[in-house]
């Protein structure tokens, strides 16, 4: 499955953003789709993720301010972005998994099977 992340760019403190993933060749039916992002510097860490079951988890971080869904043809996942603040600045990738059980494994990037290309979002007056 390839993973292409898109929606990125330049916003200003405040503003709002929302992030695409979709897969090429498939549908996202039965699978869990996480965010991450990466930062200059710093280690990938975990945004949110949405389970097959609509199940949605965040990190501490970001509640209240992002939304992950799944579209209505559930070939999208969407990460809805929120007041956004110039610490969030860094690149989003999406990753997915088909055999991923709701637990521990969704906050770490390497327990998905695929991980795409991610997208820059910068934060910025």
């Amino acid at each position: 499955v390839q993973l292409q992340a898109f929606g990125g760019g330049l916003v200003q403190p405040g503003g709002c953003l929302r992030l695409s993933c979709a897969p090429s060749g498939r549908t996202f039916s039965g699978y869990t789709i996480g965010w991450f992002r990466q930062a200059p510097g710093k280690e990938r860490e975990f945004v949110s993720a949405i389970g097959s079951d609509f199940r949605t988890v965040h990190d501490d971080s970001v509640k209240g301010r992002f939304t992950i869904s799944r579209g209505n043809a559930k070939n999208t996942v969407y990460l809805q972005m929120n007041n956004l603040k110039p610490e969030v600045t860094a690149v989003y990738y999406c990753a997915a998994d088909s055999r991923l059980p709701f637990g521990s494994g969704w906050f770490r990037a390497q327990s998905y099977d695929y991980v795409g290309q991610g997208t820059l979002v910068t934060v910025s007056s």
